[in-house]
């Protein structure tokens, strides 16, 4: 959705913070009438996607995780094709195949989701390889969380990442929590301590300021765009739900109430929108609503795939190895 942002960026940032709430918000109530199996919210954790995307160009490639509506709405995914792939209907992304865990828009740069932790890395670490080698100046990322820190897959993509400088950022969205488990229970070390011991550069943010968010990664993406090699950042942020929207019944209790409300005080939404007149927030809010509305009624309104044909679109055809050798 094109907006008409100021010189300086904030109505765009908050536009995108905005989409995106308001999408996970209208996921959440498909949920709950059972239209959606279940999410991932990304509430709360908005200024990162929006921040993050704000310094990439659209032929940049991201690399999504399981939290990573977000991601694809500030990449510039069309929301309603996007709920659609959520219901698992057939003008999807994905034309329903890839569901909430594994949506990829290559349309929008979004190469991918993994709902297994920290392996985009891995991936985006490869595609940043060979756009280097392509020539050029793009630019990968991926988003992983604070429960990835410990993969293998990560910290080999670390390793390569430096060995051969490859052109990709490596956001971390520590929200303190891998599902019910405090970070401080279960890392050792830091974040950017991990980075810095492969010789990466690598900063912690506040990932409730989009602002920030944005100046840290455009530094980062000009490092990787201009030959320095990758780049970590550690976005510091919280989710405002649960880890999934199975919480909404299990009522897992882990996190102290105060401890949400301290983090509710420091709304990427509110943050954001101070920085935006009261007449512009009123008409990007009502822009926004009434493309969310039309989203979820087409989304609703389209056919689900057919279940007598489940193989369709699942094995690629028509491909060329280096070697020349076709496969029809």
């Amino acid at each position: 959705m094109e907006g008409n942002p100021t010189e300086d960026g904030h109505a765009q940032l908050y536009r995108t913070i905005r989409l995106i709430r308001r999408f996970e918000e209208h996921a959440i109530d498909l949920v709950r009438s059972g239209d959606i199996p279940g999410i991932h919210p990304c509430i709360g954790q908005e200024a990162a996607a929006a921040g993050v995307c704000a310094a990439l160009r659209k032929d940049d490639v991201v690399l999504s995780n399981h939290r990573g509506h977000g991601h694809l709405l500030a990449k510039g995914c069309d929301p309603g094709r996007l709920m659609a792939e959520l219901l698992g209907r057939v003008t999807g992304i994905g034309r329903g195949g890839g569901g909430s865990l594994h949506p990829a828009d290559l349309d929008s740069g979004v190469y991918g989701a993994t709902a297994t932790v920290g392996h985009g890395a891995a991936i985006a670490t490869g595609v940043g390889w060979a756009l280097a080698k392509e020539g050029g100046d793009r630019v990968a990322v991926a988003f992983f969380g604070d429960g990835a820190v410990n993969q293998g897959a990560l910290l080999e993509s670390f390793n390569l990442a430096s060995l051969w400088r490859v052109p990709v950022v490596l956001v971390c969205e520590n929200n303190l929590y891998a599902t019910t488990l405090a970070a401080g229970e279960g890392n050792a070390g830091s974040v950017i301590g991990r980075a810095e011991g492969f010789g990466i550069p690598a900063s912690t943010v506040d990932g409730q300021d989009p602002v920030l968010v944005r100046e840290a990664a455009r530094q980062a993406v000009h490092r990787a765009r201009t030959g320095g090699g990758p780049s970590v950042l550690e976005l510091l942020t919280y989710r405002y739900e649960g880890h999934h929207t199975f919480e909404l019944k299990t009522r897992l209790r882990y996190r102290d109430k105060a401890e949400v409300e301290r983090w509710r005080e420091r709304d990427p939404l509110r943050i954001q929108g101070e920085r935006v007149r009261a007449e512009d927030r009123e008409l990007i809010d009502a822009e926004v609503e009434a493309t969310l509305e039309e989203a979820v009624r087409s989304a609703l309104d389209s056919p689900a795939p057919d279940p007598t044909d489940p193989l369709r679109y699942l094995y690629a055809d028509g491909l060329r190895t280096r070697g020349g050798v076709s496969y029809a």
